[in-house]
């Protein structure tokens, strides 16, 4: 016999990741940096090898100095976790309990569902028009609803989809006070359009915004578990009260200072993705697929209702062809499969498949 866990723990479903690639297989499942990672970024975590016995510094004060830097913000507003990901499990256990709400958009990222199943609060979805968050709508289910948390994810994973500056204060000055606002920017650094807004900028000018954001795309270092937030300090405070001491690794440290810093690759990444996202949403809609348009490193591409045209014909075809893209059923998109950019050759391979299978 085993103590019964906490009411509502057995109703979670566990997250399911991006399917993985069989050996000679294209993993195009998991948006993750086809170019891989700063090399000075491996390199540093190489060197860390013979630190492996020494704890961290509990405050990675240096690795808040390299963001601190890199970015143009205080250091001291700073925390980190192991992905982003331990970052929203923080907010979770620092705001939510049974008989709150967390509010999110139709398609949000499904970690937000975990994080107000764990805390025991409830989750209310907002629908979304075109696959793009509708701040009327989320405005609407908060008079409603009152949450405790807002989850936005800008831009959005899975539709890669985005939500300009204006309709993010929008959505702060509509929220109560005692609401919490959580930006999950990790595709931020795609998109280069001026109305965008991190949320960088707002953390100054309202109480009640947290910035989340992470080290696995575009600097490629998924595999080592690295986020970090930003907000005022009192937010700060609250949320390196409920962290574990040492929740960073050594070798996250060392390879997170020197991928921050390594401009020269993120330049290179941005560049790549630019060019394969384009490339493959007007190859896709070139035969025939409806494309959301998308600022990420990845495409939601839809397929029709016709049996043998469908999301699900499409999937096998593909894994038959030994590309393995991504299902995103969980997210309520059955009709759907989400595409991520992969190397020139993984692209053009995945463009030449969909253009087969739906002739």
């Amino acid at each position: 016999m085993i103590p019964d866990p906490r009411p509502g723990i057995l109703d979670i479903k566990p997250y399911k990741p991006g399917n993985p690639a069989p050996a000679g297989a294209v993993k195009l499942s998991s948006n993750e940096n086809p170019l891989g990672c700063s090399e000075k970024a491996a390199e540093a975590f190489s060197r860390s090898a013979s630190k492996l016995h020494v704890y961290p510094d509990g405050s990675v004060l240096r690795l808040r100095q390299a963001i601190g830097k890199a970015e143009g913000i205080d250091p001291a507003r700073i925390v980190c976790g192991a992905g982003s990901d331990e970052i929203l499990q923080l907010i979770g256990r620092a705001w939510l309990g049974a008989g709150d709400t967390v509010l999110q958009s139709q398609y949000g990222f499904l970690v937000y569902r975990l994080v107000a199943m764990q805390s025991g609060a409830e989750l209310v979805s907002a629908p979304e028009r075109d696959h793009r968050t509708d701040i009327d709508a989320m405005l609407e289910a908060a008079a409603i609803h009152k949450p405790r948390v807002v989850f936005l994810a800008n831009p959005n994973n899975p539709t890669g989809t985005w939500v300009p500056r204006e309709d993010i204060i929008r959505l702060r000055e509509g929220l109560a006070d005692d609401c919490l606002l959580v930006l999950d920017a990790a595709y931020g650094e795609f998109v280069d359009d001026p109305a965008f807004e991190s949320g960088m900028g707002l953390v100054d000018q309202y109480d009640n915004i947290i910035v989340t954001r992470t080290f696995s795309k575009i600097h490629g270092l998924a595999g080592l578990r690295l986020g970090w937030a930003y907000a005022r300090e009192a937010v700060i405070d609250i949320l390196n009260r409920v962290r574990g001491p040492f929740n960073v690794s050594v070798p996250a440290v060392e390879a997170g200072i020197e991928a921050i810093g390594d401009e020269a690759f993120i330049t290179r990444s941005k560049a790549h993705n630019a060019r394969w996202l384009d490339f493959l949403t007007q190859h896709l809609r070139g035969v025939g697929l409806d494309v959301t348009p998308s600022v990420c490193n990845f495409v939601l591409v839809h397929f029709p209702s016709t049996p043998g045209k469908t999301a699900e014909d499409a999937d096998r075809f593909l894994t038959s062809k030994g590309l393995v893209v991504r299902d995103v059923k969980p997210y309520g998109l059955p009709d759907s499969l989400r595409i991520s950019i992969g190397l020139d050759e993984d692209n053009r391979r995945v463009a030449d498949a969909l253009a087969e299978f739906m002739a």
